[in-house]
């Protein structure tokens, strides 16, 4: 990533990196696609870049949105349902983080991997195919403490053919209370955007950790960016990541705490 786009944050032993506080995110920034190829196109975050681009599609929940115009030529979207459920009672209190699948908890391939956690047949055009799944070390650690400090939604651009089964077997506990697939992404310039507030939480006390900066370029004040993982067995991100989450999770608003964290 570059200097221009994060800041280093570190708290003691912990090094993380977050977006700054204001501005945009430079397009070298942005997670490039993979394939354009059908099968990559399950769980590849962005669409292809050349060609004419399709208008923006509102989320299926969202299809009665309206726009009203204001005095300074701004657009306020006004919609009628949201993406997520009322709060579970056990998640009363606590701060809301959406958490990105692929490249960030796993990396998925349709080529053999001879030590694969998981092997997911996925249906594509009438044919099973077999995708190989590997965890992010420390990934089981991780979603156990995070579902205890917060109300864990998953969000993937991924198709939910493939994401839904992977995730079963990922979250056997049911740490992610609502998952979220790319039918709920905004299309945006290229890319599939999770926009937070079509989720019917309070932003200051939403969080989003995601591999991508494309994802959530709508609002990157909200973001705990994590470094892209595909099989480094070494790995020790989402275990350095929870001093941080720790931290945020007695915040009373996540703007102001993620201001304290990129000033240390």
């Amino acid at each position: 990533m570059e200097s221009s786009v994060i800041t280093q944050v570190q708290k003691e032993d912990v090094q993380v990196t977050l977006p700054p506080k204001t501005g945009q995110v430079s397009r070298s920034a942005l997670k490039q696609p993979r394939s354009c190829n059908i099968f990559k196109a399950l769980f590849c975050c962005l669409q292809p870049q050349d060609g004419p681009k399709p208008p923006t599609p509102l989320p299926p929940h969202s299809q009665q949105a309206l726009l009203e115009a204001q005095e300074n030529g701004t657009l306020v979207k006004h919609y009628e349902t949201c993406l997520l459920p009322d709060v579970h009672v056990d998640d009363q209190g606590k701060l809301c983080v959406v958490i990105d699948l692929d490249e960030t908890l796993v990396h998925s391939s349709f080529k053999p991997i001879s030590n694969a956690d998981f092997i997911v047949p996925v249906e594509i055009e009438g044919t099973t195919h077999q995708v190989y799944v590997l965890k992010r070390p420390y990934v089981d650690e991780f979603l156990q403490r995070m579902g205890e400090m917060f109300e864990c939604i998953l969000f993937t651009a991924s198709l939910a053919k493939y994401a839904d089964p992977v995730t079963d077997l990922l979250d056997p506990r049911n740490i992610f209370r609502t998952r979220l697939f790319r039918e709920s992404c905004v299309f945006h310039q290229g890319c599939y955007v999770k926009d937070l507030s079509l989720l019917g939480r309070d932003l200051s006390k939403t969080l989003i950790l995601d591999n991508s900066p494309a994802s959530y370029i709508f609002h990157p004040n909200n973001a705990v960016p994590v470094v892209s993982w595909f099989d480094d067995v070494e790995d020790t991100e989402l275990l350095n990541l929870l001093p941080v989450f720790e931290e945020l999770s007695q915040a009373d608003d996540v703007y102001t705490r993620l201001d304290e964290l990129r000033g240390q």
